[in-house]
């Protein structure tokens, strides 16, 4: 298995009236973040907010290419980017102990934090289609060029990890520095991971060697 040090390319924020970064996903464009009670997105370029939705956003945040989703409690929410309109729900399969969120495939993939898990979900009726199996807390979760990433934290300890969506193996891990946290995780389907610091209110910018 590959384990290397992660390099930080780049700090986004602490951002203004925000305490806590939740899930994070990319449009293509912006970076979309989870702040509590609204849903920001930020030009990775200046790192300046350019649109705030007055959502709640407690956990993993996914884009479908459309449409994003984003956990609110023990619920997950179908909204509308431009104008922040819930247009439909789903129960989270975690019921509250929800994590990370990712979409691939047709599916939305979420992680259940303290569970170890990641459940591959029906967008449509929040059915459980899969279960993949941790052994580290599971946090943020991300698909790139076919393989799933999750995010773990457990202590002053983190790191990204590529597994195996049919069995769970660990293929490669990326350590984070100690102290920082993962808590949102996604790609930018490129070169680079960013990665919610929690309650440090910034997102990190990792480098992504491409295979």
């Amino acid at each position: 298995m590959n384990r290397t040090k992660a390099e930080i390319v780049r700090e986004y924020g602490p951002f203004p009236g925000v305490d806590q970064v939740h899930g994070v996903t990319f449009d293509g464009s912006n970076i979309w973040f989870a702040a509590g009670g609204s849903i920001n997105a930020i030009d990775p370029s200046s790192g300046e907010t350019v649109r705030t939705l007055d959502v709640a956003g407690h956990a993993g945040t996914a884009f479908d290419g459309k449409y994003l989703f984003q956990i609110a409690e023990d619920r997950i929410h179908k909204i509308d980017p431009t104008t922040g309109k819930v247009l439909a729900t789903i129960p989270a399969p975690g019921a509250g102990g929800d994590s990370g969120m990712a979409w691939a495939e047709g599916s939305l993939w979420v992680g259940q934090y303290r569970s170890r898990k990641i459940h591959q979900v029906d967008p449509e009726t929040g059915k459980v289609l899969r279960v993949i199996e941790s052994n580290r807390f599971v946090t943020g979760v991300t698909w790139v060029d076919g393989e799933l990433w999750h995010g773990t934290w457990e202590g002053d300890e983190s790191e990204l990890r590529h597994v195996d969506p049919k069995t769970g193996e660990v293929l490669e891990q990326i350590e984070m520095p100690q102290g920082t946290g993962v808590s949102g995780l996604e790609s930018n389907g490129s070169d680079q991971f960013f990665c919610g610091g929690g309650r440090s209110g910034v997102i990190r910018a990792v480098r992504r060697k491409k295979k």
